[in-house]
């Protein structure tokens, strides 16, 4: 029986991506209850493989007793797309099938605050707009502005 492919997301932090991996369902019963992977072979081995503009690289293999968990690949360049494959590996089972390439873009602090800085920028900038607004919607009601009625003759 071929193992996997496991289930594969992965989201983006400073500097890292967060690779979350789900195991795939077993077709073992026991006792009409499905067995998961871990139920079979108490513990999983799982290599990742990277992908970047530098090639492909599989970090060191792990291992893991749940179904579904998380590890964090660091000292990543920012802004730069690294895709991700895990294929796992079981003392019984050398026959997997790899999870199909996840992508994600590596995030910067730097562009973090710099979204930051944008949406406090546009806020500041409507802010200010309604002001104008509403001192130009005052001073035209007063009349100093387009004056609604037309001074007599004598005193133009």
């Amino acid at each position: 029986a071929i193992l996997g492919p496991p289930e594969v997301n992965i989201t983006s932090c400073p500097n890292c991506i967060n690779v979350t991996i789900k195991l795939p369902t077993s077709h073992f019963r026991d006792m009409g209850k499905l067995l998961s992977l871990t139920d079979i072979y108490e513990e999983i081995c799982y290599d990742i493989t990277l992908k970047s503009l530098d090639g492909e690289h599989k970090r060191p293999r792990q291992r893991t007793t749940k179904e579904v968990f998380s590890t964090v690949i660091e000292e990543l360049y920012p802004s730069r797309n690294y895709c991700v494959s895990v294929v796992l590996i079981t003392s019984l089972n050398r026959n997997s099938a790899p999870s199909p390439w996840k992508c994600v873009t590596a995030g910067s602090e730097a562009a973090e605050e710099t979204q930051g800085y944008h949406k406090v920028a546009v806020a500041s900038a409507v802010c200010v707009s309604v002001v104008i607004a509403a001192v130009l919607k005052c001073v035209h009601a007063a009349g100093f502005i387009l004056p609604k009625i037309s001074l007599p003759q004598a005193l133009v």
